[in-house]
């Protein structure tokens, strides 16, 4: 399993910004596709972002598509989440996942999880 945290959350207001950040330790992150999940108060956990190693192909929920861009540092074993024009609907805790065994798609088939950072979006 490799080892993720979080960090980059807090209180933004509408139409603003903010980048988070995933580092990874354990293992080299240029052998896993990264994602970005989310949960919202009372709702299940979504799926946000990926980004794959090997075709270098990146993945996006249609919600988040033109807004937010998933980008990597393998060097650095860094992965980041670019999150531009946000709106009160993107307020969530936002989670790191890697180690995936089956759809990009599906946090059941992520191995390994951050502990989130937390995302809230006035109006």
């Amino acid at each position: 399993q490799v080892r993720l945290v979080e960090s980059g959350g807090g209180l933004v207001q509408t139409g603003g910004s903010l980048r988070l950040s995933c580092a990874a330790s354990g293992r080299p992150i240029s052998n896993y596709v990264m994602a970005w999940f989310r949960q919202a108060p009372g709702k299940g956990r979504e799926f946000v972002a990926a980004s794959h190693w090997n075709s270098g192909n990146t993945y996006y929920a249609d919600s988040v598509k033109g807004r937010f861009t998933i980008s990597r540092d393998n060097a650095k074993n860094l992965v980041y989440l670019q999150m531009n024009m946000l709106t009160p609907e993107d307020t969530a805790g936002y989670y790191c996942a890697g180690d995936l065994s089956g759809s990009i798609r599906s946090p059941g088939d992520y191995r390994s999880w951050g502990q989130g950072t937390q995302v809230t979006v006035s109006s």
